[in-house]
């Protein structure tokens, strides 16, 4: 006869992930975050609050910001390990509709607890239930439905027999990770069931590394052979597979140049000879000047995104090939390229063995010194330290105060293309969440950065629009005492969105807090709303002062917050600059009206763009 164990759905739920392991012997599921309401807070609190000794639980201030911290985590720690956040029915759930799409596009783990409806439909309708006129199975749980790898509704408490080791099945896949969301209806989570016993085994969750097909293998083998001027575009796969140093003995091996995305940037250091920088739009004029050379283009654990191909017209090479070297079959063959499906690891590894020694054609190393000379040039202390500094002045004052130590991290706005392009990182010094380019992630998320890498410096980069979105987990930081630094660089508006309203349409309108309709401009005092939270905060007056807070700040148990002000008029981003590309980005221009020479740009690259397939 099987031994059971009377439990609580909840319960018996809270249980089950506490000993879900890795092989390092540490949970999967570090813990849950949790902000209760009427829709788990019987259920699923009663449940985390008997297993606090074995189970964490912390408390947010918006489940959007507490999702933004859990996808941070699992990202600084390489999917390797993941969080959990759980939300009442209605409002907590649906505000986690943006952090879970966050999670999806970037192919991040994080496991959605939501409070649901009664199962049993006895009080029917509940406070804050959405209905469907049309279909009475409808919550507002199923909003999470497009944004989630795996959704599952319990109904009956034995449902989380499957619908948890299916949950944690995706989110250890690194072919298919993503949010797993459990629909838990409240009536369920306090409803006991007798479990078996076996059910509560511990289990250790391994991280498949497939191994490429022959014929693929060969096929691309041939193909590097035969190029020219092959080049490498690194994306966040190589950081996931845990493959920078593999990627590095590739690249120095066989004489192919390494360039990178936002995902993939610190894959390899910036020291690194091979390292080209930034591709695309964002991207260094080293790299972008390969990249229009290549004859073969070699995507490892990238998309081939539109800031990365500058919208697939990067390519000047009228005989350019593309290789895609992914964990997953749908990111393998886009734009038609070559896939080679596999973890990026093992397939370089054997690529490498195929190729034995060959090493392609030489090529133009000088380039990069160049780029790297003008980058310091554009990142040096500013002669005039009256006058507001540029973001990328900002960036260079950051740089001369950071160590090997120090990570990097943003979101939205100008900074991820600044940073992209201008941030010289150690391996592993670079944390970016472009794939959704979500405002309002990089404070959560710099907490999480350094919940997964205390040791670690981290260092956020936030501008005042996107501070003005979600700032309230710095309360959270204070709390818990994460200490981290943010650099709140303040231009009194949407700067980056206005420079590229201003590219395609030619005039500035509703960005700039100058540019509204309204009757007085805000004076917004960053230094005080900061410190209302309880968060160390100081207003620098220059760059050389950013430097001197920046050091100062490391001495501290809780986060620090450094505003200054910059100016919005120019610097890195997506108007062609002095130390980028300056290629080409596809983005809706007027037909009618704006401006002839923005047009005339459109129409030149849209009619002549290469497309990859």
């Amino acid at each position: 006869m099987t031994n059971t164990i009377r439990l609580t759905a909840a319960q018996a739920m809270i249980k089950w992930l506490s000993v879900q392991m890795t092989p390092e012997g540490e949970r999967f599921i570090e813990g849950m975050w949790a902000i209760f309401g009427h829709g788990n807070v019987a259920g699923i609190g009663a449940a985390l609050y008997d297993a606090k000794d074995d189970f964490p639980t912390w408390r947010g201030q918006n489940e959007q910001t507490m999702g933004h911290t859990a996808i941070a985590y699992a990202k600084a720690k390489k999917r390797t390990r993941a969080m959990a956040v759980t939300t009442s029915i209605g409002p907590g759930s649906t505000n986690l509709v943006t952090a879970a799409a966050l999670a999806h596009v970037n192919r991040l783990p994080m496991l959605i607890v939501a409070g649901d409806v009664f199962a049993n439909r006895r009080p029917d309708p509940v406070l804050q239930q959405v209905e469907d006129f049309d279909d009475g199975t409808v919550s507002a749980n199923d909003c999470l439905r497009p944004v989630s790898r795996y959704f599952d509704r319990i109904t009956r408490p034995e449902h989380i027999l499957s619908a948890l080791p299916r949950a944690l099945r995706v989110m250890t896949d690194p072919a298919n990770c993503g949010p797993a969301t459990l629909s838990f209806c409240q009536d369920v989570q306090a409803e006991a069931y007798d479990y078996p016993e076996a059910f509560f085994e511990p289990r250790v969750w391994h991280i498949r590394r497939p191994a490429p097909d022959a014929r693929e293998l060969a096929e691309v083998a041939d193909l590097i052979r035969a190029a020219q001027n092959p080049i490498i575009i690194a994306g966040g796969g190589v950081i996931y597979a845990q493959a920078e140093e593999t990627l590095a003995d590739f690249s120095m091996k066989h004489g192919i140049p390494v360039t990178e995305t936002q995902a993939g940037k610190s894959a390899l250091a910036q020291s690194h000879p091979m390292n080209f920088g930034a591709s695309g739009v964002d991207g260094s004029a080293a790299a972008n000047e390969l990249s229009e050379a290549a004859d073969l283009v070699i995507g490892v654990g990238t998309r081939f995104q539109d800031f990365t191909t500058g919208s697939r017209a990067m390519y000047k090479n009228a005989k350019v090939k593309f290789v895609s070297i992914n964990i997953h079959g749908y990111d393998a063959d886009r734009h038609g390229a070559v896939g080679l499906v596999g973890d990026a690891k093992i397939t370089l590894e054997a690529l490498t063995t195929a190729l034995g020694d060959h090493r392609a054609a030489a090529f133009d190393a000088g380039s990069r010194a160049a780029w790297l000379a003008a980058v310091d040039a554009h990142c040096a202390v500013p002669s005039d330290l009256v006058a507001l500094p540029t973001d990328a002045q900002v960036i260079g004052a950051v740089q001369r105060a950071s160590s090997d130590q120090t990570i990097a991290m943003c979101a939205a706005g100008t900074m991820p293309g600044a940073l992209k392009l201008l941030w010289q990182p150690s391996q592993g010094g670079y944390h970016m969440e472009y794939g959704f380019s979500c405002m309002g992630y990089e404070i959560a998320g710099a907490m999480g950065v350094k919940l997964a890498c205390p040791e670690r410096e981290v260092i956020c980069f936030v501008g005042d629009g996107s501070y003005m979105m979600a700032n309230s987990e710095l309360a959270t930081a204070v709390m818990r005492r994460v200490p981290f630094t943010v650099i709140l660089t303040d231009n009194s508006g949407y700067g980056c969105i206005n420079r590229l309203q201003k590219a395609s349409s030619g005039v500035p309108f509703n960005n700039m807090y100058v540019d509204c309709n309204i009757e007085a401009q805000p004076a917004i005092d960053y230094v005080a709303h900061a410190g209302s939270m309880g968060a160390h905060t100081v207003k620098a007056a220059d760059v050389t002062q950013l430097q001197t807070e920046i050091i100062a700040a490391r001495s501290r148990d809780i986060p620090t917050v450094i505003v200054i002000e910059t100016t919005a008029q120019h610097g890195p981003g997506p108007v062609p600059n002095t130390s980028g590309g300056g290629t080409w980005w596809d983005v809706a221009v007027p037909e009618v009206g704006g401006i002839d020479r923005v047009r005339a740009t459109y129409i030149e690259n849209v009619l002549n763009q290469r497309t990859i397939n």
